[in-house]
């Protein structure tokens, strides 16, 4: 992925050096123009294509955000009910994740939603322990969190 960035930056350069146009717009449009060069030439590359990397970076960014805001308006409208109708507890996860940057980076994810936080980590790092604010449906937890932070996980690291 690195050897591809530095390719496209060079041919962007290249560009500008070529056309004599030392400015955003050259550098820009010598950017794209390597950008469907590499693309052309993907498959004489080991790796995939680094955009496609990119862009599961950026709607990981995404997610949390969308999961953010999600999450933290449930928590005020718990929060501002008369009364409480909440069932704390804690349940375990069992993620696929395998390397210690994935599980580190997922728990991260699940701690910056309110209302959820990873109590502790199994000695093999396949089973997470997570207190939720409100526990109604341990499966619909799992799933969630399945389908949304380690799903966009595994498309940005493998």
């Amino acid at each position: 992925m690195a050897f591809q960035i530095v390719l496209n930056l060079i041919i962007a350069f290249v560009w500008m050096f070529l056309n004599n146009a030392w400015n955003g717009v050259g550098f820009l449009v010598g950017y794209m123009l390597g950008l469907l060069l590499i693309g052309g030439m993907r498959r004489f590359f080991p790796q995939r294509f680094y955009i496609i990397r990119v862009w599961a970076i950026l709607k990981l960014i995404g997610l949390l955000f969308k999961e953010l805001v999600r999450a933290s308006i449930e928590v005020i409208r718990e929060i501002v009910k008369p009364r409480l109708d909440i069932r704390p507890g804690i349940f375990t996860y069992r993620t696929q994740l395998s390397s210690d940057w994935e599980v580190t980076l997922l728990c991260l994810m699940i701690s910056l939603t309110p209302g959820s936080l990873p109590l502790e980590i199994s000695g093999n790092q396949r089973k997470l322990f997570i207190h939720a604010l409100d526990i109604k449906d341990e499966e619909k937890l799992r799933n969630d969190i399945q389908n949304t932070f380690e799903k966009a996980i595994m498309e940005v690291t493998r």
